[in-house]
C-alpha cells in the first residue's frame, strides 16, 4: 500500500519510508492511500476472538501488503504481551483500560509496534537511526521503553520542564543506554515544533538519519485501532451490547488516539458516535462548534497529556472527511471540563462506584455521563494508570489511597539523566549535530 500526504505536495511513498521518514516532506502527514472495509460477518463473531486475534486481523488490513503474514503475526503478538480489558463503571459506562503495558499508559501499544516494525524495516543499517519524540507525558516513556536496547537506534527524548509528573519524568530519564532525555524551557509545542522543524531541515537529514515515533507516525498511530475492535468484542462477549448502540469517548491532546478510532469506524465497526473529551487546551471543541479551526499556545492543566494547542493530527481527521465541518461534527462530538471539574468527576466517580479514573480517564467518563441516552452503552479510554498522577489523585480522594505498582516504582528508583534545552531550534540543531561527531 502506498502513503500519501496530506498536504499532498509531494510522492506518494511506501510503508517503510512513511515509517522511516516519519513526517512527509512537504510537512504533512502520511495517511494510507486507501481503508480496508471488514465485511460485515467479521463482526457478527468478533466475540469469539482473543485481543490478538483480533489485532493481527486488523493489522493485515492495514500492512498485508507490505509484510509477510508470518512476520507481521510475530510483531503484532510481540506488542501484544499485556490486556487491554474492559470494565464496568456504572451499568452503561464501561472503561477501556489501556494501562496494563510496561508503562502503564495507552502508548505501549503504538511504540512497542513500532519499534518492532522500525527494526524490522533497518535491518542491518549501517548508519544510526535517530528517533526523536516530542512528549506532554505518557508518549516519551511509551517511546523509550519501546526503543530501549534496540541496536542501531537512539531515541531523543524532548519533554517541556516541569510539565510532566515526577513518575512520567522518571520512566523515560533514568534509562541512559540508547534514550536521552531532553529537558527543554518551553511547552509540549515548543517539543513538538523542535522536532518537526529537524525533519526539515535539509542540511540536519543530510548527516543523519531522523525519524519520528510521535503520533505522527502512521506506525506509531494506525496500531492504535486495535484497541477499538477489542473493546466492541469484549462488550458484545458480555451481552452489553444487545439492542443497543456503541458509543466511544476519547480523552483528546495531539488526536492521534481518536483520529486511529475513526479509522476503525471507517473499516466498518459499528461506532454510533465518538466523542471528543477535552480539558482546557479545546481548540477542536471550538472548531466543532463553529468550524473554524484557530491553534493557540496550550495551557498547563492537571490531565497534562491534553495540554496540547496545535494538535497534529487533526490534519488527519479533515483529510479523512474531505475538509467537512458538517461531516466531522457529525462524527465527533465535544466536550471539555475546567480542572475544577476533572477533580469533582474523579471524586464523584470514586464515590459513587468505586472505580478511580485518572484525569484524562475522567474527562471522557464525564463526556458519556453527559452523553448517552437509555438505547446506547459507551465505553471511555483509560489512558493511563491513576497512580501515574498520584500528587494529583490524593488531593481529591485522600492520601496513601492510590496504590503504586511495582512498575512504577521501579522507575522511581533510577537516577535521573537529562539535558535542559531552551526552545530555540539552532540550540536543538547544534545539539543533534553534536551526536554524529
Amino acid at each position: 500500500m502506498k502513503y500519501y500526504s496530506t498536504n499532498k505536495n509531494t510522492p506518494d511513498v511506501s510503508l517503510k519510508e512513511a515509517v522511516v521518514k516519519g513526517l512527509a516532506a512537504d510537512n504533512g502527514l502520511f495517511m494510507p492511500e486507501k481503508i480496508e472495509r471488514f465485511e460485515p460477518s467479521f463482526f457478527e463473531n468478533i466475540q469469539n476472538l482473543t485481543f490478538q486475534e483480533i489485532a493481527f486481523e486488523v493489522a493485515k488490513k492495514f500492512f498485508g501488503d507490505d509484510i509477510e503474514e508470518s512476520k507481521l503475526r510475530e510483531i503484532v503478538y510481540d506488542t501484544l504481551q499485556f490486556d487491554c480489558p474492559v470494565a464496568k463503571v456504572t451499568d452503561s459506562i464501561y472503561s477501556l483500560e489501556l494501562f496494563h503495558g510496561p508503562t502503564l499508559a495507552f502508548k505501549d501499544v503504538g511504540a512497542r509496534f513500532m519499534a518492532r516494525l522500525l527494526q524490522h524495516f533497518l535491518g542491518k543499517q549501517e548508519k544510526l537511526v535517530n528517533v526523536l519524540v516530542a512528549t506532554s507525558g505518557d508518549t516519551g516513556s511509551a517511546v523509550a521503553n519501546g526503543f530501549l536496547g534496540v541496536d542501531g537506534i537512539h531515541v531523543h527524548v524532548l519533554y517541556p520542564k516541569g510539565k510532566v509528573s515526577l513518575i512520567q519524568e522518571s520512566q523515560f530519564t533514568t534509562l541512559g543506554q540508547n534514550i536521552t532525555a531532553l529537558e527543554v524551557d518551553g511547552t509540549f509545542d515548543d517539543c513538538q515544533h523542535l522536532v518537526k522543524t529537524a525533519f526539515l531541515d535539509k542540511e540536519l537529514n543530510d548527516k543523519l538519519v531522523l525519524t519520528s515515533a510521535n503520533s505522527i507516525n502512521v506506525a506509531r498511530f494506525l496500531p492504535q485501532a486495535f484497541y477499538y475492535f477489542n473493546a466492541y468484542a469484549r462488550l458484545k462477549e458480555n451481552g452489553v451490547l444487545d439492542g443497543k448502540d456503541f458509543v466511544v469517548s476519547v480523552p483528546s491532546g495531539n488526536f492521534g488516539n481518536l483520529t486511529a478510532g475513526l479509522i476503525a469506524g471507517e473499516m466498518g465497526l459499528p461506532v454510533k458516535q465518538f466523542i471528543a473529551a477535552n480539558n482546557a487546551n479545546d481548540v477542536v471543541f471550538e472548531y466543532l462548534k463553529s468550524g473554524n479551526y484557530k491553534t493557540r499556545p496550550s495551557v498547563e492543566t492537571i490531565a497534562n497529556a491534553m495540554d496540547v494547542g496545535a494538535p497534529s493530527n487533526f490534519a488527519r481527521i479533515l483529510d479523512l472527511f474531505d475538509h467537512s465541518h458538517k461531516t466531522i461534527s457529525e462524527k465527533i462530538k465535544g466536550y471539555r471540563y475546567s480542572d475544577d471539574e476533572i477533580r469533582q468527576i474523579i471524586d464523584k466517580v470514586y464515590q459513587e462506584t468505586g472505580y478511580l479514573c485518572d484525569p484524562h480517564g475522567a474527562c471522557g467518563f464525564e463526556s458519556l455521563a453527559d452523553f448517552l441516552n437509555e438505547n446506547q452503552v459507551g465505553v471511555f479510554l483509560e489512558t493511563a494508570h491513576p497512580a501515574k498522577f498520584t500528587e494529583t489523585v490524593e488531593k481529591v480522594i485522600g492520601k496513601g489511597n492510590v496504590a503504586l505498582p511495582e512498575k512504577l516504582a521501579a522507575f522511581m528508583k533510577g537516577k535521573k539523566q537529562s539535558s535542559l534545552l531552551t526552545k530555540e531550534y539552532e540550540v536543538f540543531k547544534d545539539y543533534l549535530l553534536s551526536t554524529s561527531e
